[in-house]
């Protein structure tokens, strides 16, 4: 996995910056009820999205979390006094403490289904009754957009994904969420080019590809025979699915 304290100073221009973070803020205030007064932002990383969704809601108290020093310190940098340093899976909160939750681009990071399940318990646990939990699913099957670098990578060993969707829903009705909708949206900027992916896999960024090994260099000559080596391929489309914590009674 990349270290995401060193991460962190590129993070938003390798991510798409401003326009993917408006795309995701955009999709996930749809679930955001008008009424809700509080919301935690958990693996909330540069804060990019974290302060789009405090800006669009005024009313709206909006908590961050994240786990990686580096980036809890830059997102404390756009939303002050609103970020915290913490593990997703033991939140430091007491139960029903949040009107809406989210978990944005974190359940693909994690080791295994446990870690996940323990994520969601966690969210589940901190959500008031009547409240909205918000999450992306399926990450890694949206940067595959069917173009000629995804041919290459197509053979490439991966690891199991942590949020497929269909796990994710059942994490989700385990602990008593039940599904409230589901909503797409353009992870600008994100679109592949045969040399980006290069540098990618050369960095690790791929984590069953370690750099240097030579199955790693096999599919960093595989992308540098591709041709137009600058342009971007499609960008990929982002899912994110909302569950709704029943009303007490």
């Amino acid at each position: 996995m990349l270290d995401y304290d060193k991460e962190a100073d590129a993070y938003d221009a390798t991510r798409g910056g401003e326009p993917r973070a408006a795309a995701a803020a955009e999709a996930v205030l749809g679930f955001v009820p008008q009424h809700a007064r509080s919301l935690l932002d958990v693996a909330c990383g540069t804060g990019i999205v974290t302060r789009r969704l405090a800006a669009a809601r005024p009313g709206l108290r909006v908590t961050g979390l994240d786990a990686a020093p580096a980036m809890a310190r830059t997102a404390a940098a756009r939303l002050p006094s609103a970020i915290l340093l913490a593990d997703s899976r033991q939140l430091p909160f007491p139960d029903g403490a949040f009107d809406t939750i989210t978990t944005i681009w974190l359940l693909h990071l994690v080791d295994g289904p446990e870690d996940a399940r323990a994520i969601i318990a966690e969210c589940a646990r901190v959500l008031r009754p009547g409240g909205v939990y918000i999450t992306t699913v399926d990450k890694a099957a949206a940067h595959d957009v069917g173009s000629d670098i995804d041919a290459v990578l197509a053979p490439r060993p991966r690891r199991p994904a942590q949020d497929r969707a269909d796990q994710v829903r059942a994490h989700a009705a385990e602990f008593g969420l039940r599904p409230a909708g589901t909503a797409r949206f353009r992870g600008h900027g994100q679109g592949r080019s045969p040399r980006s992916t290069t540098a990618d896999l050369r960095r690790g960024w791929f984590t069953m590809l370690p750099p240097g090994e030579p199955l790693t260099e096999r599919f960093a000559a595989g992308m540098e025979s591709l041709p137009d080596q600058e342009r971007p391929r499609a960008d990929p489309e982002f899912t994110i699915l909302a569950f709704r914590k029943p009303s007490a009674g």
